[in-house]
C-alpha cells in the first residue's frame, strides 16, 4: 500500500512538469523582455510580472492547453502563488502594518462591507438571481476567484454561475493590473495612497504586486498589507453566509472548515510577519526571500494568463458583464472616498 502511495505521488509530481515548465519558460521570456526594455529605454515600463501575464494571455488566445499541461499550470497558479504570498510576510516591515493605523483598518472593513452591499444591489437591479449576485459581490469585494470558490459551496451556487463569475473576475483582474498604474499620475496619488487604492481594488494578492511594483516599493508594501487585511474579511463573510444559508434552509449546519475561513498562506504570512517583527528572520535572508517571492509570483502570473480565455466574456452575457464592471467602478469610488476621507498620504 505504501509503495502504491509512493508511485501515485511520483506520478502526480511528474504530471506537473509540462505546465510548470511552460510557466517557467514564459517567466524567463518576461524577464528577458524587461531587460530589453531597460537597455532600450533606460527604464522599465512593464515589469516582468505584467509581461508574464500578457505572454500567458497571448499563448492562451491562440492555444488551449490540453490535459497534460493543466496540472502544472494549476500548480503554478495556485500553490506557487500561495507560497509567494506567504514569503511576503518576511519582507513586510511590522512598522508598515502599524503605520496603517486603526482608522485605516476600520476603513478597509467598512469598504469591503459597503462594496458587497453595493455590488449585490447592482446585480439584483440588473436582474441577476440571488446566488449569482452573491458570487459577483463577494468576488469583487474580497479576493476574486478565491472568494467565489469559498462562497459557492456555502450558498449552493450552480456550476455555470461559478464559471461565469470566475471568467469575469479573471479577465477584469488582469485588466485592473494593467490599467491601474496609469491612474496614479492622473489622480495625483502618492505612493501610500496608490498602495491603498491597489490593495482595495485589485482582486488577488500577487496581482497587487504586479500593479504596485511599477509605482514603487512603498506602494507595494502598503498595497500588500491592505489587500491581506481585505482577504482576512473572507472568513467572517463566509461564516456569515454559512449561518444565513443554514437559517434560510431551516438547518443548523456548522461553519465551514477553518482552513476555508482562514487560508493557510495567510496564516503563514502572519507568522512570518510576526517573526520579522521580533527579529527572528536574519537580515541576510531578506534579499533571497524577496527574490524568491518575486520569481514565484511571476511564474504564477504566467499561469494566470494561461488560464484566462478572453473570449469567455462574450459567452457569459451582457448583464453579468455590466454588473461586474459597474461593481468594480463602485469599489474604486469607495476606495478613493476612503483615501480622501481618512486624509491618507499627502499632508
Amino acid at each position: 500500500m505504501k509503495i502504491d502511495n509512493y508511485l501515485a505521488a511520483m506520478l502526480s509530481i511528474k504530471n506537473i512538469f509540462p505546465g510548470f515548465g511552460l510557466c517557467i519558460a514564459l517567466t524567463a521570456l518576461a524577464e528577458g523582455l524587461q531587460r530589453v526594455e531597460q537597455a532600450a529605454f533606460g527604464a522599465v515600463w512593464l515589469e516582468a510580472l505584467v509581461l508574464a501575464i500578457l505572454l500567458g494571455l497571448i499563448v492562451r488566445t491562440f492555444w488551449v492547453p490540453g490535459p497534460a499541461w493543466r496540472a502544472g499550470i494549476s500548480f503554478s497558479a495556485k500553490t506557487l502563488l500561495e507560497i509567494a504570498v506567504m514569503l511576503l510576510g518576511a519582507t513586510v516591515s511590522a512598522s508598515t502594518v502599524m503605520a496603517l493605523g486603526g482608522r485605516l483598518l476600520v476603513g478597509i472593513v467598512a469598504a469591503v462591507v459597503l462594496s458587497i452591499i453595493a455590488s449585490y444591489t447592482i446585480c439584483r437591479v440588473l436582474k441577476l438571481h440571488g446566488k449569482l449576485a452573491l458570487l459577483v459581490a463577494c468576488g469583487n469585494s474580497i479576493c476574486g476567484n478565491s472568494a467565489i470558490a469559498a462562497v459557492a459551496p456555502v450558498i449552493g451556487a450552480e456550476a455555470h454561475d461559478i464559471a461565469s463569475s470566475i471568467a469575469f473576475t479573471a479577465v477584469l483582474g488582469v485588466a485592473v493590473v494593467l490599467l491601474l498604474p496609469l491612474l496614479a499620475p492622473v489622480l495625483h496619488l502618492d505612493l501610500t495612497q496608490y498602495g491603498v487604492l491597489a490593495g482595495l481594488t485589485v482582486y488577488a494578492v500577487p496581482q497587487v504586486m504586479a500593479a504596485t511594483l511599477p509605482i514603487g516599493a512603498l506602494a507595494n508594501q502598503v498595497g500588500t498589507v491592505v489587500k491581506l487585511v481585505r482577504v482576512l474579511m473572507l472568513g467572517p463573510v463566509v461564516a456569515a453566509l454559512a449561518v444565513g444559508s443554514a437559517r434560510s434552509a431551516g438547518q443548523t449546519r456548522g461553519l465551514p472548515p477553518l482552513k476555508q475561513l482562514l487560508p493557510w498562506f495567510i496564516v503563514g504570512f502572519l507568522a512570518l510577519l510576526t517573526a520579522r517583527g521580533f527579529g527572528l528572520v536574519p537580515l541576510i535572508l531578506l534579499g533571497p526571500i524577496k527574490l524568491t517571492s518575486a520569481l514565484l509570483t511571476s511564474v504564477s502570473m504566467a499561469a494566470l494568463g494561461l488560464g484566462v480565455d478572453v473570449r469567455s466574456v462574450a459567452s457569459a452575457g451582457p448583464r453579468v458583464t455590466l454588473a461586474v464592471s459597474i461593481s468594480l467602478l463602485v469599489l474604486g469610488v469607495i476606495s478613493l472616498f476612503l483615501i480622501r476621507f481618512l486624509a491618507i498620504g499627502h499632508a
